[in-house]
């Protein structure tokens, strides 16, 4: 059987019998990119909270922001401090015109306005200490004031400094260089019905401890009659490795099994699209040069879950014997060679999903039935 191969880069796409195009613009918790949609509305004390955790604010910022403020932080200090020497200098008689007995040695040093009260602030501040300006020991105050500038502003110095690290150190971008697949798959694995996914590593660089987990997300209502919008369910995912924790150096495709203890074991070729849910796919890795825990994210819908395919393989070994990992196959997939999958008798499916229906019910009255003898 000849392959039918779909680019699920380039979209909308209908190949054979199977279309990429989105039928309708579902509601998405997570993107593709792995940003959250959730908005925060309505919360009293926003801001104060926000402002309690000034140091989660602050590397949280655009750079954009962070730089203004760094900027403006350094200006507002400059600019307070000096007036302040300023009005020392006013109220000790130091200008002209002050209205105040000029002393004969001034609080500071050629300091005859509030430019000079600046630039001393400034070259204080940063030590350049050109010579020019300078505190004499006739005003106590002055000297203190010195004091506290020095301190303070080291210590909004050091914040900054240390948000900065923080923010450079994040491992954000690292996982901005693991790939998802942007489709999934659903297919035959060791004699398993199996979702498949496929992530990959787009450094040369380790992740090691690679753990992959996923939520299902699905409108659910309780026994009480209760209505759950985004009811989250556990999904486990595994790879072809006696570790549960491989390291990501090439393409790995990870497997959940369909079986009776799956969230998704109602899915069938004929349902797929007309199911309402979105799977949120985590992967946490501990970055092998850093130690850095860092996680990607991605999300996936029925319309981007195709039943009966399987990933094209996309690890080869060259002539000199090196592995190769050809990433323009890696979003590439083509139907599965068991024909069961695409072609099953929807008789019997419909007759599957019935008895799973009865059965669940029957669970369900066992369970009415056992609550009612224990009271």
């Amino acid at each position: 059987m000849e392959a039918a191969q779909i680019n699920m880069s380039q979209t909308p796409l209908v190949n054979g019998g199977i279309s990429a195009t989105r039928k309708r613009d579902r509601p998405r918790v997570m993107s593709k990119s792995g940003h959250s949609n959730v908005r925060i509305d309505k919360v009293d004390g926003i801001y104060l909270l926000y402002l309690q955790d000034l140091w989660t604010t602050v590397i949280d910022m655009k750079w954009r922001y962070k730089l203004t403020l760094f900027a403006a932080t350094f200006v507002m200090t400059w600019f307070l401090f000096g007036v302040i020497y300023y009005a020392i200098a006013f109220l000790h008689g130091d200008l002209e015109g002050a209205g105040y007995p000029r002393k004969p040695v001034p609080c500071v040093m050629n300091v005859d306005s509030l430019t000079g009260a600046f630039l001393f602030s400034l070259e204080s501040q940063t030590t350049i200490g050109y010579g020019f300006r300078f505190i004499t020991e006739e005003c106590p105050h002055a000297i203190f004031l010195l004091v506290a500038q020095l301190v303070v502003t080291t210590l909004i110095e050091i914040f900054i400094t240390g948000t900065f690290l923080a923010k450079i150190a994040r491992p954000k971008k690292r996982a901005e260089t693991i790939k998802f697949s942007h489709c999934a798959v659903i297919t035959k694995h060791n004699g398993h019905l199996c979702l498949v996914i496929r992530v990959a590593n787009m450094r040369k660089s380790l992740l090691i401890q690679c753990q992959l987990t996923g939520k299902l997300l699905q409108t659910y209502e309780t026994k009480e009659g209760e209505r759950l919008l985004l009811n989250q369910a556990s999904v486990k995912f595994h790879v072809d490795s006696s570790s549960e924790s491989p390291f990501l150096i090439l393409p790995l495709a990870f497997y959940h099994i369909l079986d009776e203890n799956s969230p998704l074991r109602d899915l069938t070729p004929q349902n797929l699209k007309e199911k309402d849910f979105e799977l949120v796919v985590l992967l946490n890795a501990t970055v092998e040069s850093t130690s850095a825990v860092c996680q990607s994210r991605t999300s996936y819908i029925p319309e981007e879950i195709f039943w009966g395919y399987e990933f094209m393989p996309v690890i080869s070994l060259s002539t000199n014997g090196k592995y190769v990992a050809d990433f323009s196959q890696f979003e590439q997939i083509r139907r599965s060679a068991d024909f069961t999958l695409y072609s099953m008798d929807s008789e019997k499916q419909k007759l599957e999903e019935q008895y799973r229906q009865e059965d669940q019910r029957e669970r369900e009255r066992r369970t009415m039935l056992l609550q009612h003898s224990n009271v």
